[in-house]
C-alpha cells in the first residue's frame, strides 16, 4: 500500500542520501556528465527544476533541502548535468550522485529550502512524448467508447510541455471546451526497442505526476477527431513537481491518483485499474518503435474528465480555475488557469 506522501518524501530523500553516501565526498571531481555513459539510471534520486530568471537548472530533493546543481557544480568544480534532459539523454548518474554527496557534507551556499524555490519544467526536449488514450476501462465507458484491444496512441509536441505551479494561459481564441486529465508519466531512461514485458522496467529511469489538459471541442468535435491539436497546445502537459527514481517507486502499477478542481475531487482510482499497465505500455510501444533514453509516456487518465459527464452537468474549465493532481506519493502537482 502506499505510504503518505510527507513520509514518502522523507523516504524518498533519505534514500537518495543513503546511495550517494557511498561517494567519497574527498574524492577528486569525476569526468565529464557524458563520461558515465548514456542509459545509466538514475538511482535514489528526488529530482526537480529550479528556474531563475527564465533558466531551467536541477535540484536534488533531500531532506534538508534542495541541492542547487549548478551551484554545486560551481563550488565543487564538478561538471554534473544540469538538467534532466541532460541527465536521460547524455549521462551523468554518477557524477551526479557524487555532486551531492560533496553538497550534503558541505551544504553552505548549495542547498535551498523548498519554498525558496521557484519550480522550472522537468523536461524540455523528450525525444518523444507518447500518449495513451482511453487506458482505464471505466474512463472508455464514460467517453461512449468500446474498450481498446491495443493501446491507443497519440503524441503532443515540446511546446505543451510546463512546470509545476504553471499557469495555463487558455486559448479562447480557438477552443471553450477545456478539461484536466491526471496521469502517471513513465519517463525512458535506455533505448528501447523489441523490450519483452516482462524486462520492460529495466528500461524506466523514473516516474513524475502530470496532466494531459485537453481541449475537447478541438479533439472530439472537429472532423476525424483531431485527438493532437486538442492535446498539444501551449502548456497542456504540465508535469512535477518532482522526477522520482525507479528505483524509489516498488510498483507503479499500485498507485493512488486523483485529480481536483477547486479543492472538489473530481478523479479517484488506482494506477491497478489500467487496462494496459506500465510494463506492457513500454514492451507495447517498443515494438513498434524505438523508445530512447528522455522520452516519456502519458500512461492514460481514470474517469471523471468533463467530458464524460452528462451534457447538461458538463462544466468546463475556465480562468481562475485551481487543478491539484497526485499519482501515489511522486508529489502533488498544482497549475493554475487564466
Amino acid at each position: 500500500m502506499p505510504t503518505n506522501r510527507r513520509n514518502f518524501l522523507k523516504s524518498a530523500g533519505s534514500a537518495g542520501a543513503l546511495a550517494i553516501a557511498g561517494a567519497s565526498a574527498s574524492a577528486a571531481p569525476l569526468a565529464p556528465a557524458a563520461a558515465d555513459g548514456r542509459g545509466d539510471l538514475p538511482r535514489g534520486l528526488t529530482l526537480l527544476s529550479i528556474n531563475r530568471n527564465g533558466i531551467d537548472t536541477l535540484g536534488v530533493k533531500t531532506p534538508d533541502g534542495v541541492i542547487d546543481v549548478a551551484a554545486a557544480n560551481r563550488k565543487f568544480r564538478m561538471n554534473a548535468p544540469q538538467t534532466l534532459d541532460d541527465l536521460l539523454q547524455k549521462g551523468g548518474a554518477a557524477t551526479l550522485s557524487n555532486l551531492a554527496a560533496k553538497a550534503a557534507a558541505s551544504p553552505k551556499g548549495v542547498v535551498l529550502a523548498e519554498s525558496d524555490v521557484t519550480y522550472g519544467k522537468l523536461f524540455h526536449r523528450p525525444g518523444k512524448i507518447v500518449c495513451i488514450g482511453l487506458n482505464y476501462r471505466e474512463h472508455a465507458k464514460e467517453a461512449g467508447e468500446k474498450v481498446p484491444s491495443v493501446p491507443i496512441l497519440f503524441n503532443k509536441y515540446n511546446n505543451a510541455l510546463a512546470p509545476h505551479r504553471v499557469t495555463i494561459d487558455l486559448p479562447t481564441n480557438v477552443s471553450k471546451k477545456f478539461d484536466y486529465e491526471v496521469e502517471l508519466l513513465v519517463v525512458i531512461g535506455k533505448h528501447a526497442s523489441q523490450v519483452k514485458e516482462a524486462d520492460a522496467r529495466n528500461y524506466i529511469a523514473g516516474y513524475c505526476t502530470s496532466n494531459d489538459f485537453s481541449a475537447r471541442d478541438l479533439q472530439l468535435e472537429l472532423d476525424g477527431h483531431q485527438w493532437m491539436i486538442g492535446k498539444t497546445l501551449d502548456q497542456f502537459a504540465p508535469i512535477g513537481p518532482y522526477f522520482v527514481s525507479a528505483d524509489l517507486v516498488p510498483d507503479p502499477n499500485a498507485l493512488a491518483i486523483e485529480c481536483r478542481v477547486n479543492g472538489e475531487t473530481r478523479q479517484h482510482s488506482n494506477t491497478s485499474q489500467l487496462i494496459f499497465n506500465v510494463d506492457y505500455l513500454v514492451s507495447y510501444i517498443s515494438q513498434n518503435f524505438p523508445l530512447d533514453p528522455g522520452d516519456i509516456i502519458f500512461t492514460g487518465t481514470p474517469p471523471g474528465v468533463i467530458v464524460g459527464m452528462p451534457p447538461d452537468k458538463q462544466v468546463w474549465l475556465k480562468a481562475g480555475d485551481k487543478i491539484a493532481c497526485s499519482v501515489g506519493d511522486l508529489g502533488e502537482l498544482t497549475f493554475q488557469l487564466a
